[in-house]
């Protein structure tokens, strides 16, 4: 049966592919190869195969390389999208620091327009203490000027009566020199009179000039109040913000500034002023709540110089990574791209408590700062604090590099609380939102 299948399958091939001789011919002799269908079936096959897989080859390189160009065109134009967007983050942020410096300029300005009026309001309230001690004063010589003149005008009206009785005088033989005497008496009694009067009419004008300025002095007052409580809210309120969206409770944090200064005295020192027993009066109550609300400005002041509501970096840069998780890991910090050896600034005041080689993150400073807060500074290429330096805001304190793991140069900037790590784009923007 297997000899009559071949001879079938041989049959079939012969009608394709019929007996072939290639002869092979030499100067002494000729030879011949013959070749038969099944391996002319068989060679047929072979070059087939490797045509048809030549074929494909080509059709999948030449896909390949359509694809791979689109790819590259598409990640071109997604690079080109990306820069502007990074041109464009690096010019708002270059408006933010410009108003965040015009910003810091008017609250300079208010804090300066806040001392004025302060000023002028203790001035004013020394004023009108004075004032109301010259109108007591005034009453006080108003009731001894008119006590003087009652007295006076008795000692007018008994003398009169002495002068038309004049029996009485001539009973007791007294001669005209007396009369005379008594004449001038009352002459005289009839001037400190008037002068009595004109003294007590110019006390009453003087006292009424003086109550119209004490009215106009408390209008003044009351306008002094109003301008300082507004620049007060203007000031505080936004400050209260900024530590709030940084997830700071701000009585907290003032707490703990006010432990570290809790000496008394001076401008900001509440009034006191002597009641007599009474109760302080509206006047002291206001000026002694802005004066607890300018405490609470300057406390801010030294908890905002402590806590990292900065930038590392004062030259042109771009974020290239920002904080959260990614491919299952948390990136703990933001990245800031710039130029090799870019300054990198501490951004809040605080003790050096690292500056060497860290794995992973190449040359790194860390700063400990007030209220719990640290701050990382990696990837630098040169460091320039040492250990236990003490530093503050704005002082150099590396340059950028691309030490450690890293795939290009950029700072990883870190802010961690009570160890944990935080966004620090919530402490910049809060900055950025006030000064």
């Amino acid at each position: 049966m297997r000899t009559r299948l071949a001879i079938k399958t041989h049959a079939l091939l012969e009608g394709f592919f019929p007996e072939r001789r290639l002869f092979l011919r030499s100067d002494s002799e000729t030879r011949f190869i013959r070749l038969r269908p099944e391996t002319q079936a068989i060679a047929f096959t072979g070059v087939s195969l490797l045509v048809g897989w030549t074929t494909i080859a080509t059709a999948v390189l030449l896909m390949d390389s359509i694809g791979a160009g689109n790819f590259r065109e598409q990640a071109r134009r997604e690079q080109i999208t990306y820069q502007q967007r990074l041109n464009a983050l690096s010019g708002e942020r270059d408006t933010r620091a410009a108003e965040a410096l015009a910003a810091q300029d008017r609250f300079n300005a208010a804090l300066r327009q806040i001392s004025v009026m302060q000023t002028e309001l203790l001035q004013s309230e020394t004023r009108r203490r004075e004032l109301e001690t010259g109108i007591d004063v005034i009453q006080a010589t108003l009731r001894d000027t008119m006590k003087a003149r009652q007295d006076v005008s008795d000692r007018l009206a008994s003398l009169q009566d002495s002068i038309e009785g004049g029996v009485p005088l001539a009973a007791a033989g007294q001669d005209d020199g007396q009369v005379g005497i008594l004449s001038d008496a009352l002459a005289r009694t009839a001037e400190e009179r008037d002068k009595v009067v004109a003294d007590a009419q110019l006390a009453l004008v003087r006292a009424a000039e003086m109550e119209a300025e004490i009215e106009l002095m408390e209008e003044k007052n009351d306008r002094i109040f109003r301008q300082l409580e507004e620049a007060m809210t203007v000031s505080v309120k936004p400050l209260d913000r900024m530590f709030e969206k940084a997830g700071m409770d701000p009585d907290r944090i003032l707490g703990q500034v006010r432990k570290g200064y809790s000496g008394q005295g001076g401008p900001l020192t509440p009034l006191s002023f002597s009641t007599r027993g009474e109760q302080p009066t509206e006047d002291m109550m206001r000026a002694n709540r802005i004066l607890n609300q300018m405490d609470r400005l300057n406390m801010y002041r030294i908890a905002a110089q402590k806590a990292p509501f900065a930038s590392p970096l004062k030259d042109a840069f771009r974020f290239t990574s920002g904080f959260g998780y990614r491919w299952g890991r948390l990136h703990a910090g933001t990245d800031f791209a710039a130029p090799h050896g870019t300054a990198i600034y501490a951004t809040a005041d605080g003790v050096v408590t690292h500056a060497g080689w860290s794995s992973g993150y190449g040359r790194l400073v860390k700063i400990q700062h007030e209220f719990g807060i640290e701050t990382r500074y990696a990837h630098q290429s040169k460091i320039r604090v040492k250990v236990g330096q003490r530093v503050s805001r704005g002082d150099r304190i590396g340059d950028m590099g691309n030490t450690g793991r890293s795939t290009g140069t950029h700072l990883h900037y870190e802010v961690r609380v009570g160890g944990k790590p935080v966004n620090p784009m919530t402490y910049i923007k809060a900055a950025n939102d006030v000064f």
